[in-house]
């Protein structure tokens, strides 16, 4: 679906905000929850310009950190994702990965997405979200195999399943408390 666990959120933007990123890869942004909570909590007070009792929203020319997103189904964008992000690319997440330059972003995040590859794509992905990475890559999966198809949409069908066992070997290294979804840290 194009959302995620919200008991995860205060999670992955508290740690986003520990990192102090300039730039941030958001990976599978559905609804785009993750970049306008990044936005705002990230950027906050480069979004207005107050001058005495009168406040208005800085054009975005004028923010600081760049937050582009990656979504495969186009169906899902809406007015939040023009707001919130820097730059929308559309398409196969692999492919697009494979075509930005190495150590483009400090911050790759990758939330609920995994599980929708099968695993020897989902390690291939794990590495493109890494090279693309100057710091941290954070990717979140249910911790137990949830059953999914969405004749709707196919790139929401569940094709795997992730254990800390299969992020360690992936390198990372790092596992943040969740009691629903795992949420892997690799330093890059």
């Amino acid at each position: 679906m194009p959302f995620s666990y919200s008991n995860q959120l205060s999670t992955i933007i508290g740690f986003a905000e520990q990192q102090s990123p300039e730039s941030i890869l958001d990976i599978g942004v559905g609804m785009g929850q993750y970049g306008f909570l990044l936005r705002t909590n990230l950027e906050n007070i480069n979004l207005f310009e107050i001058d005495g009792s009168n406040a208005r929203q800085r054009s975005k020319d004028q923010w600081k950190i760049r937050i582009d997103g990656i979504e495969g189904y186009a169906g899902y964008l809406t007015a939040v994702h023009d707001y919130s992000y820097s730059r929308l690319m559309i398409g196969d997440a692999l492919e697009l990965l494979s075509a930005l330059k190495d150590r483009t972003y400090d911050l790759v995040l990758a939330i609920d997405i995994l599980e929708h590859f099968y695993k020897e794509q989902g390690i291939n992905f794990l590495k493109e979200c890494k090279h693309v990475c100057r710091k941290s890559v954070l990717v979140s999966t249910p911790k137990e195999f949830i059953e999914q198809e969405v004749p709707a949409n196919p790139l929401e069908n569940h094709r795997s399943h992730w254990t800390e066992e299969d992020f360690k070997l992936c390198g990372f290294n790092s596992f943040l408390p969740n009691p629903l979804s795992l949420i892997a840290i690799a330093a890059v």
